[in-house]
């Protein structure tokens, strides 16, 4: 049965993150926090779209009780966490799929593997891509480094993303500073600690949408301008989303320059093999470090990454000519087929 174009669509998001019905009254951190839930939330009612926001905490039963009265076509999810728990994420895709609500994003095995980013290595590891040495020190453990660990390294966590937890102290050079950064991770982040080997090199990440069929859009660049020398170069929490510390310093993204077209094709290549070995779907991004030598390193793969208007994977897909609107609407048609 072919979709309707109206669609009545469920907006999934955090119950802090639920848009303000009036933008001209709400505080600019207030916009700032619900930049993404915003976007789309215009993207889809400009669409057509019946959208209704249901903003989720610690409980199912609004969002049963939304399933119940609206009857959703579609779930369009931007929930990160659940209960404070970047890890339960999956379980509200997997609980759409028990209601068989069809769902954007990532299915829940994609989002498991994805998660990890110690598991997703050891998958990938062994289709024989290319990932940094790295090793785990879980909560309550002794920290030690690890035979063939050696400096400098990137202390991070195993399953939070948005570089929550990184800074230019995670990459350390002694073993002084490395324990101090995993107790930091362990105490702070409240969990595991995934040491890396630290890859100098440009920090690419590329954006894979679809199921069986995969479009991959061209590869951006988050690029350091006018940090100190000796600072690493790496995709900290302040560089990810503090407007006035990247305009201070410099950092912005663009599009990924200086790849011949066998490396493009090769990096291309290499991000569906990815996304297929993980079992990702609907859309992820894959983000490398890519040596000197040209070499790319897989570094995590990020299910369901963020999709705000200005965010690499909408500026990517503007690059080709896709709007954001547009990108939204192929969002919500693979969505659709979520539970084929």
């Amino acid at each position: 049965m072919k979709a309707p174009k109206s669609l009545r669509i469920l907006l999934l998001c955090h119950r802090d993150l639920v848009p303000p019905e009036d933008e001209a009254a709400a505080t600019e951190d207030v916009l700032e926090e619900t930049e993404t839930e915003r976007d789309v939330l215009r993207a889809l009612r400009a669409l057509g779209h019946k959208v209704e926001v249901v903003g989720l905490y610690d409980e199912l039963t609004p969002l049963r009780e939304a399933v119940r009265r609206f009857r959703p076509h579609l779930a369009f999810n931007l929930l990160e966490e659940f209960y404070d728990e970047a890890i339960y994420d999956y379980n509200i895709v997997a609980y759409l799929e028990l209601l068989r609500v069809p769902y954007t994003g990532c299915n829940p095995r994609g989002m498991v593997l994805g998660r990890d980013k110690a598991l997703s290595k050891k998958v990938l590891s062994y289709h024989r891509v290319k990932v940094p040495k790295f090793g785990v020190l879980r909560r309550g453990r002794k920290i030690h480094r690890a035979a063939g660990l050696e400096f400098p390294l990137i202390v991070k966590s195993l399953t939070e993303d948005a570089s929550l937890g990184i800074s230019e102290a995670s990459v350390v050079s002694s073993d002084d500073k490395f324990k101090e950064r995993v107790e930091f991770i362990h105490r702070r982040v409240q969990t595991p600690a995934i040491i890396e080997q630290y890859i100098k090199g440009r920090e690419v990440y590329v954006t894979v949408l679809g199921h069986a069929r995969l479009q991959v859009l061209p590869p951006w660049e988050l690029c350091f301008k006018g940090l100190r020398e000796e600072a690493p170069k790496i995709a900290t929490r302040r560089a990810k989303w503090d407007k006035a510390y990247k305009e201070r310093r410099g950092l912005h993204l663009k599009a990924a320059e200086g790849f011949d077209a066998p490396q493009r094709e090769h990096l291309e290549r290499l991000s569906k093999r990815i996304y297929r070995s993980l079992s990702l779907s609907g859309y992820a991004r894959i983000d490398f470090r890519i040596q000197q030598d040209g070499t790319p390193y897989f570094l995590e793969a990020n299910p369901n990454p963020d999709i705000s208007s200005d965010a690499e994977s909408a500026s990517a897909a503007l690059s080709v000519g896709v709007s954001y609107e547009e990108l939204i609407q192929q969002i919500v048609r693979l969505g659709l087929r979520s539970l084929d």
